[in-house]
C-alpha cells in the first residue's frame, strides 16, 4: 500500500519537469536573425560567384558574335561594335555549301536518336534490376555502377578497336552504339522504379493476364516518363558534348558533329584568321539546342537530381 501511495504521489511532481527540461535544448537550437541573415547571405553570395563564373563564357560568345572581324580584335571582349550578328550568321551556313547544317543535323541524329534509344534501354534494364529476383542480381548490378567510375576517355581505343573488328568506324553507328550504354542510366532507372512503380500494380496486371512486356510497356514506362526523360536529357547533354569519340571514330567530315567540326574550322585559324568569326558564330548556335532542353525538360532535371535522395 505504501509503494501504491509512493507511485500516486510522485508522478504528478515529476510530470511539469519534462516541458522545463526539453525548453533551453529548444531555444539553443533556434537561431539567431543575425545568424540567419548571414547565412543566406553566405549561400546567395557563392550563388553569385557561381552564376557569374558560368555565364560569363556565353556571355563573352553573344557579344564577340555580333562583331566583324575587325571589331572583334579592335574592341574588348564585353562591349558591342558594328552590330554584325545576321551576317555572322549568314556566313556560318553557307560556307562550304553549308557544311556547318550538316553537322548541326549530324548532332541532332547522334543526341536525339542515340539518346531516346539509351534512355529506352536503362529504363528497362533498371526496371528489370528492381523488379525480377535472379541469381546474382546485385553482384551484376554492383558491375553495371562500377562502369560509372571508368572515365569515357580510357575505353575510346577498346571501343575503336571493336568498332574497327565489326566494321563500323566511320559510320553513323560508330557513335550511336556506344551511347546506347549508360550505367548511371541504369543506376537512375531503378531508383525511379522504386519509387514510381507499385509491385501491386505489376500483381493486379498479372492476374488480369497482362504479359510481362504488355506490363512493362502499358504500365510502368508510364509510370517511369518521368526517370525516362531525365535520362534522356543526361543522355542527350552527355551525346551533344560527345568531341573526342567523334574525333577517334570519325575521318569523313560530312559525318562530323557540329564540336568536331568547329574544332576543325578553329585549327585553320592560325593560317586564316577570317575563320575566328566562323567558330564564334558557330559555337553560339552550336548552344541554343542544349538551352532548350534544358528549359524545356528542367523539371525532369530537377526531379533527377533528387531522386533517390529521400527513402
Amino acid at each position: 500500500m505504501s509503494t501504491h501511495t509512493v507511485t500516486k504521489e510522485s508522478a504528478p511532481a515529476q510530470a511539469p519537469a519534462a516541458p522545463s527540461e526539453r525548453r533551453p535544448a529548444a531555444a539553443g537550437r533556434r537561431r539567431s536573425p543575425t545568424h540567419v541573415l548571414l547565412s543566406k547571405g553566405v549561400v546567395n553570395g557563392v550563388l553569385l560567384v557561381a552564376a557569374f563564373y558560368m555565364l560569363m563564357p556565353v556571355s563573352w560568345l553573344l557579344f564577340a558574335a555580333t562583331k566583324n572581324h575587325r571589331d572583334l580584335f579592335a574592341t574588348g571582349g564585353f562591349s558591342f561594335g558594328d552590330f554584325n550578328l545576321f551576317a555572322n550568321i549568314h556566313d556560318v551556313l553557307t560556307f562550304n555549301d553549308g557544311i556547318y547544317l550538316r553537322w548541326f543535323g549530324n548532332s541532332l541524329l547522334y543526341s536525339v536518336v542515340g539518346s531516346a534509344a539509351s534512355a529506352l534501354l536503362c529504363t528497362a534494364t533498371g526496371y528489370a534490376f528492381d523488379k525480377y529476383d535472379f541469381r546474382g542480381k546485385e553482384k551484376l548490378f554492383g558491375l553495371v555502377l562500377g562502369g560509372v567510375l571508368v572515365p569515357a576517355t580510357v575505353i575510346q581505343l577498346p571501343m575503336y578497336l571493336l568498332a574497327s573488328k565489326v566494321g563500323v568506324v566511320n559510320t553513323y553507328w560508330a557513335i550511336l552504339l556506344p551511347a546506347l550504354v549508360n550505367p548511371f542510366g541504369v543506376y537512375l532507372a531503378r531508383v525511379f522504379s522504386e519509387g514510381y512503380v507499385p509491385n501491386e500494380v505489376l500483381e493486379a496486371a498479372r492476374v488480369d493476364g497482362a504479359g510481362e512486356l504488355r506490363t512493362f510497356s502499358r504500365i510502368s514506362l508510364p509510370m517511369l516518363a518521368p526517370g525516362f526523360m531525365t535520362i534522356f536529357l543526361f543522355s542527350f547533354t552527355g551525346s551533344w558534348n560527345n568531341f573526342f569519340g567523334a574525333l577517334v571514330m570519325l575521318n569523313d567530315d560530312s559525318l562530323y558533329p557540329v564540336n568536331l567540326g568547329l574544332f576543325m574550322w578553329n585549327t585553320n585559324t592560325s593560317q586564316q584568321p577570317e575563320f575566328y568569326s566562323l567558330v564564334i558564330t558557330g559555337s553560339l548556335i552550336a548552344v541554343i539546342p542544349l538551352i532548350i532542353a534544358f528549359i524545356g525538360l528542367q523539371r525532369f532535371w530537377r526531379s533527377g537530381l533528387t531522386a533517390g535522395a529521400v527513402k
